[in-house]
């Protein structure tokens, strides 16, 4: 049986999103479901965090329950190919440039800004 020392140590991926209606931030583990989460501020919600998962991980350990590990990003080479309409590839590139960025970059950005929706 792992320690919780050892799950403590692994790397395990947090999301942090603001509150736009009352403020602070929340942050979830999305390997460990449930442990989430506030604080007021980015360092106040980090700190939490440690104690929530330090919370989450003994509660797991005692009741016996499965604990994940981090997902593994070995599988993943960060590329991929995608077709679309020549209107919306000139859409993107024109936007790129007024952003004075590559549209690789942009499409990135817009990207990671609806991963959180």
């Amino acid at each position: 049986m792992k320690s919780l020392e050892y799950y403590m140590s692994l790397p395990y991926r947090l999301e942090i999103v603001p509150d736009p209606y009352e403020g602070g931030y929340a942050i979830q583990y999305p390997d460990l479901p449930g442990c989430i989460t506030t604080g007021e501020t980015i360092e106040e919600a980090l700190e939490n965090a440690e104690d929530a998962k330090k919370a989450w991980l003994t509660a797991a350990l005692e009741d016996g329950i499965r604990i994940n590990e981090p997902g593994s990003l070995e599988q993943y080479s960060g590329q991929f190919k995608l077709r679309i309409p020549k209107s919306l590839h000139r859409d993107l590139a024109e936007r790129a440039k007024e952003e004075g960025i590559s549209m690789n970059q942009y499409c990135l950005y817009l990207l990671s800004q609806n991963r959180t929706a």
